[in-house]
Formats: structure tokens, sequence, C-alpha cells
């Protein structure tokens, strides 16, 4: 098995932003702690990060293409915004399960609203930076497209 997990634009940040909502924990700890999971579950993680629509619509298509098993992505604000990246998962036939470190439904009313969720496989929700686990396990479970 392959993953990919993405995380999308100001995650670069974790650690230094808005601790309330997102943790004290750098993305070089998630990802380190990701990397550990991978090792013990015996499949291959690679995580990627990028501030850029365009560039995660790029990852999305070629962890297809490259017969990657699924995707973890965060797509951060570009969840509420973003129908591109919105139709570039529904452009693939591989598992999406989109995650987000914060509760999005006990925040703003815009965070509410997700373009991702109707073409993921499903979404993981508030567990800090559990969501990544948790996304980890259902596609190692073998969850399908919803």
């Amino acid at each position: 098995m392959r993953i990919l997990c993405l995380n999308g634009p100001n995650l670069n940040r974790l650690g230094k932003r808005e601790k309330d909502a997102y943790g004290t924990f750098t993305l070089a700890e998630l990802e380190a702690d990701l990397a550990q999971f991978a090792s013990d579950h015996g499949f291959e993680l690679t995580c990627r990060q990028s501030n850029h629509e365009g560039e995660l619509i790029d990852w999305i298509h070629q962890a297809e293409d490259d017969g990657l098993t699924g995707i973890v992505l965060n797509a951060g604000a570009y969840t509420h915004t973003s129908v591109a990246i919105r139709d570039a998962i529904a452009a693939i036939q591989i598992p999406v399960v989109e995650v987000h470190i914060s509760n999005v439904y006990k925040r703003e009313e815009f965070r509410h609203h997700s373009y991702i969720a109707p073409v993921a496989a499903g979404q993981i929700t508030g567990f800090g930076k559990d969501v990544y686990i948790l996304g980890l396990h259902a596609l190692l479970l073998g969850n399908q497209r919803g």
C-alpha cells in the first residue's frame, strides 16, 4: 500500500498559529508520527504540504497516475472555497479521506461547508492530530469511495 498525506494552506504554520484550534505540534512532528505509524503498519506514506491550490491538484492527480492506494487530505481553507480541488478528487478513482484537526462545526459558520465532503470517502474532524491516524486506518481497512 502507498498512501499520500496532503496538507493545504497554512498547515506549515502548525505549532505557531491558533494553538487553541490546532494545538502546539508542528507539521514536522506530525509527519514524523505519521511516518512511524506507516512503518509500524507496513505501508509507504508520502507527506506533502502546499499553500498553492494548483500544486495540491497536481499531487491529487499524480497519486492516481502513480497507483497510490489513497489520500488523507487536510485541504485547510480550500475545503470551504475550492471547487477545483473538489473536481480533482471527483476525477480520480482512489479514495480520499478528508480530515480537519479542529472541529470545523464548532467554529465560524463559513467553515461548516465542505466542497470536498461530497466526493470524499469520508470526513474526520475535531480529534486533533489523531484525525490523520484515523484517516490512515480508514484507508487501511479498505473503505471505498462513498
